[in-house]
């Protein structure tokens, strides 16, 4: 791993636990508040089944009661989210009819001299992929000569990956303002490999290769780190220097766009298809709620912001928001997420047959969901870290602990432990009325709940990319029933893969990075 000059870090930055990933790297006390840290998701997620599967047989009528008050939670918590999900549908829509060209023009001064350094960090993916990630930089309305882009390969992805970047540079370089190929070296010690290792890796690179040769300013860069199946909408470079120049703290600040995984929408599968509109849905919310949310996937920050902390992390699997919450540690908890409402594209998971297609959507969402590891990152720093206001400490802590119990305990609590009482229960209870009303009062508030996916069905025929030719419009029908999957879906697909990473922390089942495979697009 290459040094970073510690004079140029942020004070807390500096500190040798910064950029603890397991409490393998730590001694003492400290790898032992941190172990118990990652002890602490999983005992929390199976006490909740297991406790409620108990007093379905011991309490049942506790567990009633309890059911009914949870599903009652659940219908308001549902219409909540819809309502967020309807606002920034309607932002979404209405900043892609923006004229973002022509709203920049009285920053015109201030942001001439910014540059923007986009990375691809890529493994195997097909050469299509790397062409229409290329080809849409390039049909951006922006001035080409102020992007420096960077195809960041890996070098245990062999020589052909390599050679494909050198492909690419042939056929794009000259388009930009910078173009550079970096190969980051296999089995570095103390590394995950991934994405997080390879960005860390390439930002060096083009530090020492482009920006310091060049003599660019650090707060003259803006980097965005994209997937490489990213395809950028036209205006997102103008929208992007829009909320730079508008934000409070634009130094201090994240900028996160909408992932619309919908380049090969027509192509993947139903399955696929509510996976990938459901992970949109979600950061739709969190566009509303920026208080509560990360980084997520491609995103963009200033290159001063990520110079101060030493840059990426490269020993953790949830690299992406692990960068926002390095950044927030960092700044004493001054550091904001700013919601772009604009699109991105990108690819829905896919395989060539569907048991593959299940599979490789259930590793990306154990992958996701193994970011439990980015609470434990910040509690242990919250109790280091006194700068940070003890409100916002508790506050985050509260926020994202919550956040990944609920994702693993909700939907079985609603699918399948609103049944245990009745099947489970005392024969004192079967006798009752109660045993009687409450799978139908638990189906009617379900059904209630349910009728969000009528709006979820709307909204994503809305932002579904026109019909190819080959195509038939039944297929359109299709797309508005996929929606009475999402029940089995949320339990497979979020509630399993989120146990399932949760309990490998807990045991100390460390996981590594997982690379979401890409196939080639059809035209």
């Amino acid at each position: 791993m290459k040094e970073v000059n510690k004079s140029h870090l942020l004070p807390y930055a500096r500190r040798d636990d910064f950029k603890v990933a397991r409490a393998t790297e730590l001694s003492g006390k400290d790898r032992k508040f941190f172990r118990f840290l990652e002890i602490m998701p999983g005992v929390a997620a199976w006490a909740t089944i297991i406790g409620i599967i108990l007093a379905s047989m011991y309490a049942p009528f506790f567990a009633a009661y309890f059911i009914i008050a949870f599903s009652i939670y659940w219908v308001l918590k549902t219409i909540f989210l819809s309502i967020h999900v309807r606002y920034n549908w309607r932002r979404l829509k209405h900043h892609m009819e923006l004229d973002w060209e022509v709203m920049i023009e009285r920053f015109k001064h201030e942001y001439e001299p910014i540059h923007h350094l986009v990375i691809f960090p890529f493994y195997k993916e097909p050469e299509e992929v790397l062409d229409g990630t290329l080809q849409g930089l390039v049909e951006s309305k922006y001035d080409l000569s102020k992007l420096i882009v960077v195809l960041a390969a890996e070098e245990r992805a062999g020589q052909e990956a390599e050679e494909l970047a050198e492909k690419m540079g042939a056929k794009y370089a000259e388009k930009f303002g910078g173009f550079l190929v970096t190969v980051h070296p296999d089995d570095i010690e103390g590394e995950i490999g991934g994405k997080g290792s390879n960005t860390h890796w390439a930002l060096h690179e083009v530090h020492n290769k482009i920006i310091s040769p060049r003599g660019i300013k650090h707060k003259d860069i803006l980097v965005s780190i994209f997937d490489v199946d990213t395809v950028i909408y036209p205006d997102y470079f103008n929208c992007l220097i829009w909320h730079f120049m508008t934000a409070e703290n634009p130094y201090k600040s994240a900028f996160q766009p909408v992932p619309l995984f919908t380049n090969n929408l027509w192509e993947a599968t139903a399955l696929a298809r509510v996976m990938a509109m459901s992970s949109t849905f979600w950061q739709m919310i969190m566009q509303e709620r920026p208080d509560k949310a990360a980084t997520f996937s491609s995103h963009s920050v200033s290159y001063q912001a990520l110079y101060e902390i030493g840059y990426g992390q490269p020993n953790v699997v949830s690299e992406d928001s692990r960068i926002y919450w390095n950044l927030l540690v960092a700044n004493n908890g001054y550091f904001d997420v700013v919601s772009l409402s604009y699109p991105i594209a990108m690819d829905a998971t896919t395989a060539t047959s569907l048991w593959g297609t299940i599979k490789n959507i259930y590793r990306q969402h154990r992958r996701w969901t193994y970011g439990v590891e980015n609470w434990c990152y910040l509690v242990y720093h919250f109790t280091k870290n006194k700068a940070i206001p003890l409100r916002r400490r508790w506050s985050i802590a509260l926020q994202q602990g919550e956040g990944y119990w609920s994702l693993v305990t909700n939907p079985i609590m609603l699918f399948i432990l609103g049944w245990a009482p009745i099947f489970l229960g005392t024969r004192e209870f079967h006798e009752t009325v109660l045993s009687y009303e409450l799978p139908l009062m638990v189906r009617n508030l379900l059904i209630v709940a349910m009728l969000g996916l009528v709006v979820s069905s709307v909204i994503s025929l809305s932002l579904t990319p026109p019909r190819p030719e080959g195509h038939s419009r039944f297929k359109y029908l299709v797309m508005a029933l996929q929606w009475i999957m999402v029940p089995m879906t949320m339990i497979v697909f979020s509630a399993i893969p989120g146990l399932d990473a949760q309990t490998r922390l807990m045991f100390g089942r460390y996981m590594g990075f997982w690379v979401t495979p890409k196939r080639q697009r059809k035209e």
